[in-house]
């Protein structure tokens, strides 16, 4: 890729992150790889992965310490920083805002002083999601006053900042990419989570009745769209249309939410003869009365009034623009995305 000599892959010790150093160590000329985050890689990685863990110089470091993003920006000389750092859905308002927001406010000024020529931001589709029904959204559609989540408020401030540092005349260009329902070989959330119902014999339980497209995306794919974001952003003639946008990327094939945990327990050669279906109503009932519970017990809750939104609503997106301005196209589809996942927990557990 022309231009790019380094990068700098924050969070890349991380689920995505794995799959963006596949990525940029397939590219030819190969730039140098770089990863920053609070872990080491993996020590044993999965077959899947192909890349030379030596080929990748890892920072162990805490995103909000300037002296330490410093430190790992002074020493790769990169180019580019992809920044894909966030924790997971569940965790506390604290953890967020000190991630995303006061993390990326760190990296990105950071970057800048240091000049960094390119910054790529892992958003969300979710920035756009307040638990009504998203029909085919594109990028002009609304970010709601009142999030759903801590998670995606979050993602929400934190991208507005990256495209707002986004400047052609000072050569730092940023872009953001809102990936919708990841999953493939390294999730811990997803594909896992789903294999477990089945082993628990809940797998016959399905809330909501079923007529709600939902995207979900392969890892592989969203590595490959932040691939072609930082070629774009290094190209001065593409800079103008795509430097301070922001994209979804989706596997561009919606299907109804429950179709993706059938076809994995379908894969697992798990079928159940019969569905108990439990409407919206009566399932955000039992979430509230769940939380109750939990709160008394001092466990999980195991249902939630945010997840039955999330699993009833319509959740889809128009990824036109990705293609036009990015080049992008899913590579990997989701069947072919699931079996790939399946054989990677298969090997590892």
């Amino acid at each position: 890729m022309s231009g790019l000599n380094s990068v700098l892959l924050v969070g890349g010790a991380g689920f995505l992150g794995l799959h963006l150093i596949e990525k940029f160590y397939n590219l030819s000329p190969r730039p140098d790889i770089h990863v920053f985050d609070v872990r080491p890689l993996p020590d044993n990685l999965s077959s899947q992965f192909t890349f030379d863990p030596k080929a990748v110089t890892t920072h162990i470091g805490d995103l909000t310490s300037e002296n330490d993003v410093k430190c790992a920006l002074q020493s790769s000389q990169a180019d580019v920083v992809v920044h894909s750092a966030s924790p997971m859905h569940g965790c506390s308002q604290e953890i967020y805002n000190k991630v995303n927001v006061a993390g990326t406010k760190n990296l990105l000024e950071t970057s800048k002083r240091l000049n960094v020529k390119a910054f790529i931001y892992t958003s969300s589709a979710g920035v756009i999601f307040n638990g009504q029904d998203i029909h085919n959204a594109d990028e002009t559609w609304p970010i709601p006053e009142v999030p759903m989540d801590g998670y995606n408020e979050t993602k929400a401030i934190a991208e507005e900042m990256v495209l707002k540092s986004n400047s052609i005349s000072q050569s730092f260009v940023t872009i953001a990419l809102r990936p919708a329902g990841i999953f493939g070989p390294g999730d811990r959330q997803l594909v896992p989570g789903l294999r477990s119902v089945a082993k628990m014999g809940q797998s016959k339980f399905q809330i909501g009745d079923n007529n709600n497209l939902f995207d979900w995306t392969y890892v592989g794919n969203v590595a490959d769209a932040h691939v072609l974001a930082a070629e774009k952003l290094l190209l001065k003639s593409s800079q103008p249309e795509v430097a301070g946008e922001a994209f979804f990327i989706t596997n561009d094939s919606p299907a109804y939410f429950w179709a993706l945990a059938r076809t994995v327990w379908r894969a697992d050669g798990h079928v159940d003869k019969y569905n108990i279906v439990l409407n919206r109503p009566i399932a955000i009932c039992a979430g509230y009365l769940s939380q109750c519970i939990s709160k008394l017990t001092g466990k999980e809750p195991g249902l939630t009034p945010f997840r039955v939104k999330v699993v009833c609503a319509v959740r889809y997106h128009n990824v036109n623009k990705a293609k036009r301005l990015l080049g992008y196209k899913p590579a990997v589809g989701i069947e072919e995305g699931i079996a790939k996942t399946l054989a990677w927990m298969n090997e590892t557990s």
